[in-house]
């Protein structure tokens, strides 16, 4: 038996003839990656869930290293040496901001702050510890800050991005807000939680917002809106000033990570004063700060925003006359509804205008009927309180206490109110909280003038949600004392709301 299936075997082992010869297979030809241009950082896309091995060798093979990849939303971020990464990798998939720039940049776009230029000269604007500022605070006064937190402080579970330049940790009016543990830097778009990496080093910018939304409430210094929540630096600011796309992801993914509630964006996207989402390359930046923001939003984030400094009609855009301005002489050109102030105007986002000492809107201030949802004071020197030397915001700054006008001081107070309101209302997610920051916001009809008294190009259109002011000035003690009365046959979060004042 035995015999007759080695038989069998060697038949079928005849049939079957030789074994095929052995071919070495060729070996995968690699890309030409010699060239030492000069070094930049790319964002780039791929389809969401791109999983992180095959994003790799796709950068690989445009001659690029990956910083960062964020699988969730399918961005990455690049450097590259080669000229040609860009059309390598696909040019509606790659983005450079810094390749705007053909020789150094000369000056640098933050969103603010507009400083009088009496400000270095005002008795005590800086270097002034351990003294009570309150009187000054015409700001707090103008949405009833103090009588807010007399009922809440808010909450220190609440956590408040400053997606800024840099927060100064040591300062005695924000030492116990700033969580380092939930603080990082970005500047290479990859998280960086090193204290070197979101402490300030050339801006007092971030400080100067930090101390509006939770300046401690000791009897010394300042106070912000809610002193008793907690506060993250997200440093996306770099040195030079400029908020490119690849911090601004990386921002905003570090805010949903760490579960922040709030996320203070006070600038706009750089180079670009309007990023075109159907125009190549920034369509690219476009689309990948959109998708942080979306994905920032999901994951439980508010994004609150500053409106910008422009005098700009936001819901009509026609001309941009300062972009890029990483460059020396940036050209106009003309805009349309397809370009957008980011991340002001990106779905979910509350972006704020601002307003001087009088309830007027601040006549720097962009505007913008359906844009703009709610205002807040961002101080206007033409605007004087009559309670302090200085028309703008006085707040926190390293080493001491300064002024700034600008939207970017607005937005905080809104991260404030916010914050009471996530403070109060533990469960409510960005939607609702959105929606209470209209609802309770003090209606502020469009000046008898129409404009806003500085600008004769700007003007107001609307009725009680208007262009200037949105649906009003926000207001902290409401956010704090509104208790939630359901609409008949109502089941959405948004309710109706009666105050105990």
């Amino acid at each position: 038996m035995l015999l007759h299936l080695l038989r069998v075997v060697v038949a079928v082992l005849a049939l079957a003839g030789p074994p095929p010869p052995v071919v070495a297979r060729a070996a995968p030809t690699l890309p030409d990656c010699s060239s030492t241009g000069r070094l930049l950082r790319y964002v780039v896309l791929f389809d969401a869930g791109t999983p992180d091995q095959q994003a790799a060798r796709a950068v690989r093979a445009a001659c690029g290293t990956s910083t960062a990849y964020y699988p969730q939303i399918g961005v990455g971020v690049v450097t590259s040496t080669e000229p040609t990464f860009a059309a390598r990798f696909g040019p509606a998939r790659a983005y450079s901001a810094q390749a705007e720039a053909v020789v150094p940049p000369q000056r640098a776009k933050l969103a603010s702050p507009i400083v009088p230029p009496t400000a270095a000269r005002l008795p005590g604007a800086a270097k002034v510890l351990g003294v009570d500022r309150s009187a000054e605070q015409w700001d707090m006064k103008l949405i009833h800050a103090p009588q807010a937190r007399a009922i809440n402080r808010g909450s220190p579970e609440v956590l408040v991005g400053v997606l800024d330049s840099g927060v100064d940790a040591t300062h005695p009016d924000l030492i116990a807000a700033v969580d380092p543990t939930r603080s990082a830097g970005c500047l290479s778009g990859k998280p960086d939680q090193a204290p070197g990496a979101w402490n300030p080093t050339t801006s007092s910018h971030g400080t100067h917002v930090a101390g509006i939304i939770a300046a401690a409430d000791d009897g010394r210094g300042i106070t912000g809106v809610a002193p008793g929540v907690r506060l993250a630096s997200v440093k996306v600011v770099d040195d030079e000033g400029f908020i490119y796309p690849e911090y601004v992801v990386c921002g905003f993914m570090w805010a949903a990570r760490q579960q922040m509630r709030i996320a203070n964006s006070s600038y706009l996207l750089d180079p670009w004063l309007l990023t075109c989402s159907d125009v190549p390359g920034q369509a690219v930046a476009y689309e990948a700060v959109r998708r942080a923001v979306q994905y920032a939003t999901a994951h439980g984030v508010l994004s609150i925003a500053a409106a910008g400094n422009e005098r700009m009609d936001l819901a009509n855009p026609r001309e941009d006359l300062r972009s890029p301005d990483n460059v020396p002489d940036p050209r106009p050109r003309p805009v349309d509804k397809h370009c957008d102030v980011l991340p002001a105007e990106l779905p979910g986002v509350v972006a704020v205008s601002a307003v001087g000492a009088q309830r007027v809107k601040s006549g720097y201030s962009s505007y913008g009927l359906g844009v703009v949802a709610v205002t807040a004071p961002g101080g206007d020197w033409t605007q004087p309180p009559g309670v302090s030397p200085s028309g703008c915001v006085l707040s926190t700054v390293p080493g001491g206490y300064g002024y700034a006008c600008g939207t970017s001081m607005a937005a905080p107070h809104v991260s404030g109110v916010a914050a009471l309101l996530a403070s109060v209302r533990s469960k409510a997610g960005p939607q609702e909280l959105a929606t209470l920051l209209r609802q309770q916001a003090d209606p502020l009809p469009c000046p008898v003038r129409s404009n806003d008294g500085n600008d004769s190009d700007a003007t107001c259109t609307g009725n009680s949600n208007n262009g200037f002011y949105g649906h009003g000035l926000v207001d902290a003690l409401m956010a704090v004392t509104a208790r939630p009365t359901a609409s008949p046959g109502s089941t959405d979060v948004a309710r109706t709301y009666r105050t105990e004042r």
